[in-house]
């Protein structure tokens, strides 16, 4: 589907929260590791929907700066899965043209991992299908601190008058400074929280909770939401006309 083709009043932009994977697992009688392998299977299918849903831009929360709480066993078995996951559909990726960027503060990941990062990166800079962006290691406090430390840089160094810095300025600091804001933010498995995902950026983005596990959240599922997007009325502080 081309742009011109894409489904009236889409959401050019959305962002999921992709949660339940741990508890699918365990509902099933298995660990929770096994959930998130069938989480990170979802995410091909949800990317491939993308271009029929009329949607150009897709960003998965993927692994939070809270998400080092867990047990050190789960850490380990996620940043394996990130380089499996990096490995194996790096091509696909490519050949279905979607090009792949990473968002969120890289330093706390091991080397081999933004090694993989850094190469997908490349590999799909060509790529003018769907824009996947993964928050790995993100979170939106810590962009907003990281983003104002390297204003402030700018303005000790010079090279920004503080008289110009406005609402504005902040988002060409941001991770996000090559994307549009999300139109659509969609969080899985029942909860009805943003655990600190795209705090600037989803200022005016909808939101779907949905009591879908992610495993278990369809390509089906995508397009009604959405689809019902389309019927909603963005007003931006503004009263109908």
């Amino acid at each position: 589907m081309s742009k011109q083709d894409k489904p009236a009043g889409a959401p050019r932009h959305v962002a999921v929260i992709m949660d339940g994977n741990g508890r699918w697992a365990q509902s099933r009688g298995r660990p929770r590791l096994f959930g998130h392998q069938a989480g990170a299977r979802r995410v091909r299918e949800i990317v491939e929907a993308c271009p029929d849903c009329g949607v150009e831009y897709l960003t998965i929360f993927a692994f939070s700066t809270e998400n080092w709480k867990r047990t050190q066993d789960e850490v380990a078995g996620l940043m394996s899965l990130f380089r499996i996951y990096i490995t194996r559909e790096a091509r696909a990726l490519r050949d279905n043209d979607v090009r792949v960027r990473f968002i969120g503060d890289r330093v706390r990941l091991d080397h081999k991992l933004q090694k993989l990062m850094d190469q997908l990166e490349a590999m799909t800079a060509h790529c003018e299908g769907t824009n996947l962006t993964i928050a790995l290691n993100y979170g939106g406090r810590d962009e907003v601190a990281r983003a104002t430390k390297r204003l402030a840089e700018d303005v000790a160094a010079g090279r920004l008058d503080p008289a110009d810095v406005g609402e504005e300025t902040l988002p060409r600091y941001l991770d996000t400074c090559l994307l549009p804001d999300p139109d659509l933010v969609i969080r899985t498995s029942g909860e009805a929280r943003i655990s600190n995902f795209l705090l600037w950026q989803s200022a005016y983005s909808e939101y779907e909770f949905v009591d879908t596990l992610w495993p278990d959240f369809t390509a089906a599922e995508f397009a009604r939401l959405t689809e019902t997007f389309g019927r909603r009325e963005r007003r931006y502080g503004a009263v109908p006309a």
